[in-house]
């Protein structure tokens, strides 16, 4: 059980703190930043749940079934892989030979898992034909905003990785986090689905044709507005 009476112990003040084995380091250390940006990726999941609780339950009068099934799913998975991500955290924060033994660790079953919802959630979408814009109306921008940091994430793991040498992270961990990262990429396409919007897809700049710009549109704009109150 852990219990925590106070937050504060003015030991980092120095720029140092200790690893789960005790062991002192520098906060700029890469494994500290491995630890934060994980601390970070569940920071966003937090800001997908808290927009996937925004949608508007009803739209025209009428309930919205689709939203209550978004909501549903969203609270169950996210709320699993925030736990898994702490998991995963505590894990980093020490090389695996000295990791207490009575530590649980993320293993296959949850990447399995990750797998079959990606899979479970494909049957719903339609196949791409570009590739999407990070963009959305809620949850759907914030799923993008998550699925770069975990890909940040992951790139921080390999660069401790290749820094400390092959034993200083378990082969499982890169192998979760690249399956997080299309997870999150495919449960953003389920949400914008079963919320019947609109992905925005990219358009190469020799199809977009010419670019103009919008000052001319922001001049009319301010030249309106001066008109009416001439008026």
């Amino acid at each position: 059980m852990v219990r925590i009476n106070r937050v504060y112990t003015g030991g980092g003040d120095e720029g140092e703190t200790s690893l789960v084995d005790g062991s002192r380091r520098s906060k700029a250390d890469l494994r500290f930043e491995v630890v934060g940006t994980c601390d970070e990726l569940n920071a966003v999941f937090g800001l997908v749940a808290m927009e996937a609780n925004r949608l508007p339950p009803h739209e025209d009068g009428g309930s919205r079934a689709t939203v209550e099934r978004v909501q549903t799913i969203l609270s169950m998975v996210l709320t699993r892989v925030q736990n898994e991500l702490f998991d995963l955290g505590a894990e980093l924060a020490c090389v695996p030979s000295e990791l207490p033994e009575y530590m649980v660790l993320i293993n296959e079953t949850q990447c399995d898992v990750l797998v079959e919802e990606m899979d479970a959630w494909l049957e719903h979408v339609e196949p791409l034909t570009s590739f999407i814009l990070p963009a959305g109306h809620g949850p759907e921008a914030t799923l993008h905003l998550a699925r770069t940091v975990a890909r940040r994430l992951e790139r921080a793991v390999i660069r401790l990785k290749e820094h400390e040498g092959e034993g200083s992270v378990r082969p499982i961990v890169q192998v979760y986090l690249n399956r997080l990262s299309d997870w999150l990429f495919v449960l953003g396409r389920w949400v914008t689905s079963g919320l019947g919007h609109d992905e925005m897809l990219w358009q190469p700049l020799g199809k977009r044709g010419p670019e103009s710009g919008v000052a001319n549109r922001i001049r009319r704009l301010y030249a309106s507005d001066e008109d009416f109150e001439m008026l």
